[in-house]
C-alpha cells in the first residue's frame, strides 16, 4: 500500500480501536511517513501508535517528528522509556531534544543512561546553537592508521550498525587524532593485505565544533562530500556533520532569508503550529516600522502640492513610477542577498557590480520609458510625456543602484544582508522616487 492507503487504513483501524490491525499496519509506514502521520495526531495517539515498534524503530521515527513535537511528546513519556529511546536515538537529534527537558528530568534520564551514552549526550548537549557542534553527530565509522585492510573491514562490520554513514571511513592515530579517510570502495577493492595508511587521503577539509553550521553545510555542498569531519584544537576527530543533516541547515537558512524578504522576523518551527500572538508579535515590529517610513512619502507629496493641483494628471502616473522604482531595486536586492549568502560575490566586488548596475538599470529604465512615454503623451502631451520618461529613467536607476547596494552596506555594518528586503527597498524607493518625479515635473513645467 502506498502512504494515502496506509493513512487511511490506520484511520479506520484507530476508529474501531482495532490493536491487531494498527500493529500490522504501523510498521508498514516508512519511519519518515510514519512520523508525518504522527505530527498532526494528539500526543496520546503518538504515544499508542509508538508503542507498537520496537525501541529502535521507535527512535528512527522520533527522529522525524518536529522538535517542538518530540518534546510534547517525550513529556508524556516515563523516565526509564525515554532514557530507552534517547539511547537508541543519533547522538546529535538526542541532544537536541535533550536541551528542551528541565534540568530534573535531564538529571534522572542521565542516571539510566549507560557511562559512554551519557558521557556522548552532555557533550554534545553543550554546543551552543547555530554552530557546527550542534548538528554533528558522534556516530562515525573509524579505524586506526596501522590496520590492514582486513583488520579495518573486520572493525567496520562491528561498529556499522551505529554509524551514521560508512562510505567514508575516518583514519585515527592512537591519541585519536584525524590523521586520513578512506572510503569503503577502496577498502573492498584493495589486497586485504595492504595497509590503511597507504589507501588514506591525507588531504582533508574539516571544521571545528564551534564554528558556524552554514559554513559547515557551504563546504559540503562545494566539495561534494558525504560528511564533514569535526575536530578539536588537538585534532583529535570529535564528530562528523552528515550531507542530509548539512541539507536541512542550507533549508533553514534559505527560509529564514525568504522571510525576512517578506520582513518577518525569525520565526520559529512549522508556521500550522505556530501561535497567532508568535505570528503576530514576528510580524509587527516592520510593519509598524514601514508604516511610520512611508510617512516620508506622504510629506513628499506634500512638498509639492501645488505642482499636483495645477496638473493633476501627474497623479496618474506616481503609483507607475514609484512602484517601479520599488520593483526594480527589490529584483537588485534579492540577486545580491542570494549572491553574499552562497558565496558567490565579496564586499570586494561591490565597486565592479556598481559600474555594471548602471549600465543594466540604465538600459532597463530606458525601455521602460519608453513605453510609457506614448502614454504620457495621450494624457497630457509632449511635457508630460518628456517628464515620465525623465522620471522612469530616472527612478528605475536610483531603485536598482538602491537595492543593489543596501546589501553590501548591511553586511559592512555586520548586520545581515537579508535584512535589505523587498518592502525595505521598495518603501525606501517610494518616498525617494516621489522627490525624484516631482522634482522633474517642477522642473520641465517651470513651476
Amino acid at each position: 500500500m502506498n502512504y494515502t492507503e496506509l493513512t487511511e487504513a490506520l484511520r479506520i483501524a484507530m476508529e474501531k480501536q482495532d490493536g491487531v490491525a494498527i500493529e500490522a499496519l504501523v510498521v508498514e509506514f516508512q519511519p519518515a511517513d510514519l512520523a508525518e502521520f504522527l505530527h498532526d495526531e494528539e500526543v496520546d495517539v503518538c504515544l499508542k501508535l509508538l508503542a507498537h515498534l520496537e525501541i529502535e524503530e521507535r527512535a528512527e521515527v522520533f527522529g522525524y517528528l518536529p522538535l517542538n513535537t518530540q518534546f510534547e511528546v517525550s513529556e508524556e513519556m516515563t523516565v526509564e522509556g525515554l532514557a530507552q529511546l534517547l539511547n537508541c536515538m543519533d547522538s546529535d537529534e538526542r541532544a537536541d531534544l535533550f536541551n528542551l527537558m528541565e534540568e530534573d528530568r535531564q538529571t534522572a534520564v542521565l542516571k539510566l543512561m549507560a557511562k559512554e551514552e551519557r558521557e556522548d549526550l552532555r557533550r554534545m548537549a553543550s554546543y551552543e546553537e547555530e554552530t557546527v557542534g550542534a548538528i554533528m553527530t558522534s556516530d562515525y565509522a573509524s579505524v586506526p592508521v596501522t590496520d590492514t585492510v582486513v583488520q579495518a573491514l573486520d572493525k567496520i562490520r562491528k561498529t556499522a550498525p551505529d554509524a551514521e554513514t560508512i562510505y567514508q571511513i575516518y583514519v585515527l592515530d592512537k591519541l585519536h587524532r584525524l590523521v586520513g579517510t578512506v572510503s569503503l570502495r577502496e577498502l573492498i577493492v584493495s589486497r586485504p593485505t595492504a595497509l590503511v595508511s597507504d589507501l588514506m587521503e591525507t588531504d582533508l577539509i574539516t571544521m571545528f565544533p564551534d564554528q558556524d553550521q552554514e559554513e559547515a553545510s557551504k563546504l559540503i555542498s562545494r566539495y561534494d562530500l558525504l560528511a564533514l569531519p569535526v575536530i578539536d584544537n588537538q585534532h583529535r576527530l570529535v564528530g562528523i556533520v552528515t550531507y542530509d543533516d548539512a541539507m536541512d541547515v542550507a533549508e533553514a537558512e534559505a527560509t529564514e532569508d525568504i522571510l525576512k524578504g517578506g520582513s518577518v522576523s525569525g520565526l520559529e518551527g512549522s508556521i500550522k503550529d505556530a501561535s497567532k500572538f508568535m505570528l503576530y508579535r514576528k510580524r509587527i515590529f516592520w510593519l509598524l516600522l514601514l508604516v511610520f517610513a512611508n510617512i516620508f512619502t506622504a510629506a513628499g507629496i506634500a512638498i509639492y502640492e501645488d505642482t499636483i493641483a495645477k496638473y493633476a494628471v501627474l497623479v496618474f502616473f506616481m503609483p507607475l513610477l514609484i512602484g517601479s522604482a520599488g520593483n526594480a531595486g527589490s529584483q537588485a536586492s534579492t540577486l545580491m542577498v542570494r549572491a553574499l549568502g552562497t558565496g558567490d560575490v565579496v564586499m570586494s566586488d561591490w565597486a565592479r557590480l556598481f559600474g555594471r548596475e548602471i549600465i543594466i538599470a540604465l538600459a532597463l529604465g530606458l525601455t521602460m520609458a519608453f513605453a510609457v512615454a506614448f502614454i504620457g503623451h495621450f494624457r497630457g502631451g509632449y511635457d508630460i510625456a518628456l517628464i515620465v520618461a525623465l522620471s522612469m529613467v530616472s527612478v528605475v536607476m536610483m531603485g536598482s543602484l538602491l537595492g543593489m547596494s543596501l546589501p553590501f552596506v548591511l553586511k559592512k555594518l555586520k548586520l545581515d544582508p537579508a535584512t535589505a528586503s523587498a518592502p525595505l527597498v521598495a518603501t525606501i524607493a517610494d518616498a525617494t522616487g516621489i522627490l525624484v518625479y516631482f522634482g522633474i515635473a517642477t522642473a520641465v513645467l517651470g513651476l
